[in-house]
């Protein structure tokens, strides 16, 4: 898996510094795929774990599920508002308001490309200006999902005969809304709003809007 990770800078540095998330590998001595499906897979890891009192070492299977990871996008037009689509999702049993996303499954296509690629295909939107806000592991110990989320700005509608996607499925019966970035906010806040990725792009963008977004890193395809 590539690491996003953030350099740290002369912004980031002092006596809490140290908090930061890093890559790290446990050696493992087999692995086997327990499952294979169109959109992640299950496998099972034999890791070499530390033993009790940090006596030796001991061997403990980790299931997880593979998954190629997500882009998602907060799209904010010109009235500081964000998008919002309404999708049917199955295992939740849920409609969701969520932010344009979609998974990182494009032959050599980086986080970036796949943000571009889904605020078109399910918003008939471009962007011109790119900033990332925080990306997460939504449940690491299931999971080595990772989602990236996007600020897209500088929007402009796309006609759809350019667009060039056929909605299916679930997608057929999406909705949208454009809040204003505090109302978003506030519909994170009073709980009506519940997808992971909403929820974190959300508040980022909010907190970013502070500055005027010039603490944001400007996005680059990886």
């Amino acid at each position: 898996m590539a690491n996003h990770t953030r350099p740290v800078t002369a912004e980031t540095t002092g006596a809490y510094a140290k908090v930061a998330d890093a890559p790290a590998s446990w050696p493992v001595e087999r692995t086997e795929e327990r499952f294979a499906g169109a959109k992640c897979g299950m496998r099972t890891d034999w890791v070499q774990m530390p033993g009790a009192n940090g006596e030796g070492r001991s061997l403990a299977a980790r299931d997880y599920m593979d998954h190629p990871g997500a882009a998602a996008v907060v799209a904010l037009d010109s009235a500081g508002r964000v998008l919002l689509q309404r999708q049917y999702r199955h295992p939740t049993q849920h409609t969701l308001w969520e932010l344009p996303a979609g998974l990182i499954d494009g032959a050599g296509e980086g986080p970036l490309a796949t943000a571009r690629r889904e605020l078109l295909e399910e918003s008939a939107l471009r962007a011109g200006t790119w900033h990332e806000l925080p990306d997460f592991f939504p449940s690491p110990g299931f999971s080595d999902e990772r989602i990236h989320i996007f600020l897209a700005r500088d929007l402009t509608e796309v006609p759809e005969e350019e667009v060039g996607f056929v909605r299916e499925h679930e997608e057929t019966d999406l909705a949208a809304e454009w809040l204003p970035l505090p109302e978003a906010v506030r519909a994170v806040l009073e709980g009506r709003l519940h997808n992971g990725a909403t929820i974190i792009g959300i508040l980022a963008a909010h907190a970013a809007a502070q500055d005027g977004f010039t603490s944001l890193p400007v996005a680059a395809d990886a």
